[in-house]
């Protein structure tokens, strides 16, 4: 036979119980629009790489992975620019689909791009916590409709 506990958490305090010797101060909670831009850079010239977003991967220069697809140069005018560092919010983004990328290129414009807003912000500590079925649960529960692949608006992410 199974007992149940009851947890109490205290809301008011974000302080983990197990610390770094190096950080005393208690977590800050923020919203994602105050840790992330969304960016909408269009100005790029064709040298660089067309980037696919994979949730194995994150994103990755086309011609590493086994996708082709034609693209017309007219169309790629469109695609927003990448730098290392940033997050790609991808079209399966509802199955914790925000991916980091290692690489600078450009990607369709149907991505939504995050850049953080400060150095301060660990690109390391993100990539695992988007990925935490934590996370997905909450970005998620205000998703509408039951397509699948439906993809996580720059407002969703930020609330």
């Amino acid at each position: 036979m199974m007992t149940s506990k009851t947890i109490y958490i205290d809301t008011t305090t974000y302080a983990p119980e197990l610390r770094f010797p190096d950080f005393h101060d208690d977590w800050q909670v923020k919203n994602g629009d105050k840790l992330f831009d969304s960016i909408v850079n269009k100005n790029h010239n064709s040298d660089l790489p067309i980037l696919a977003i994979t949730q194995e991967q994150g994103a990755v220069p086309r011609e590493m992975i086994d996708y082709k697809i034609a693209v017309t140069d007219k169309s790629i005018e469109s695609y927003k620019v990448v730098e290392i560092g940033d997050f790609i919010i991808s079209l399966r983004s509802f199955q914790g689909g925000i991916e980091y990328s290692n690489y600078k290129g450009i990607c369709s414009p149907a991505y939504i791009v995050l850049r953080k807003k400060s150095d301060d912000i660990s690109n390391d500590f993100f990539k695992y916590y988007f990925k935490t079925k934590r996370y997905i649960s909450e970005l998620t529960k205000n998703l509408e409709g039951i397509r699948d692949g439906k993809m996580i608006s720059y407002k969703q992410f930020s609330d």
